[in-house]
């Protein structure tokens, strides 16, 4: 059975609606079993920086330091349902420590790939998956070295700062925009082609296209189509054996477009559990 961590973390949020993200996180959790749900008591204070260069460092290390012990004791299959995206870092964590040399899909409209040096917004779900690879602030950054570059596919994202184009081109991280997600097995031979045994895999909302889900607090344009995810996730699946995913970004502005979208979510939710 898929046991799912539930952490309705909002303080990685650069957005107004980020707030919106505790009631997106609960939200999926009401339509999960409860007997598979393990909630996290994410602080509600938003905390300091504490000369970090990032927004909310305090709480986003309380955070951490919890969920880090609630995932201690898990296998797979585990899911950490957030929250912003920020939630995947110790999910990343937790499936490299048992399965070095893991690949990590990261399904996103937005790199993720800032420091506290590049950042503009300070906020630390735009530096998540830097922090994956063993960049950024103390105690919320991977190991350097727990995941190789090479062994990263960011897939579906469509828009980047310029730090994060030249850090892609520098590092060599295979890219696949959502064109190319579209063709069948493309997401399982990118993953294929980095060598990795197993995979985990993050899904940010916001790599959907607008009309596909409406509950995101940074829609893209030209995103993904919810059929062409959930075919190249099962495609993945079937190559490579999943060891932890992850799914954030859902801020519904009301309890029932909640419900509208709740739908499309657990079609992603079905995919990867």
């Amino acid at each position: 059975m898929t046991r799912f961590v539930i952490v309705p973390q909002w303080q990685g949020s650069p957005s107004a609606r980020a707030m919106q993200l505790i009631d997106g996180a609960q939200s999926i959790a009401g339509d999960l079993p409860r007997a598979a749900c393990h909630p996290v008591d994410v602080p509600l204070e938003a905390g300091e920086a504490i000369g970090t260069g990032v927004h909310r460092y305090s709480a986003l290390l309380r955070t951490r330091a919890l969920m880090d012990e609630m995932l201690a004791p898990f296998v797979e299959p585990t899911m950490v349902v957030g929250g912003d995206c920020g939630v995947a870092v110790a999910g990343v964590a937790h499936a490299a420590a048992r399965h070095p040399g893991v690949a990590v899909v990261w399904l996103d409209a937005h790199a993720d790939l800032h420091t506290p040096a590049s950042t503009v917004s300070g906020a630390f779900g735009g530096m998540a998956l830097r922090a994956v690879l063993g960049e950024g602030a103390d105690a919320l950054a991977l190991a350097p070295g727990a995941i190789d570059p090479a062994r990263v596919v960011l897939a579906g994202a469509r828009e980047f700062d310029a730090a994060e184009s030249d850090f892609i081109a520098e590092r060599g991280i295979r890219t696949l925009d959502a064109g190319a997600l579209a063709e069948v097995g493309s997401l399982a031979e990118a993953v294929a082609a980095t060598g990795a045994e197993r995979v985990y895999v993050h899904v940010d909302l916001d790599v959907l296209d607008p009309a596909a889900i409406t509950g995101v607090t940074g829609p893209v344009p030209f995103g993904v189509e919810v059929a062409v995810l959930t075919a190249a996730l099962a495609e993945l699946r079937r190559a490579v054996p999943l060891v932890g995913s992850s799914i954030s970004g859902f801020a519904p502005s009301s309890p029932a477009a909640a419900v509208d979208d709740l739908g499309t979510i657990l079609r992603i939710v079905g995919a990867l559990a």
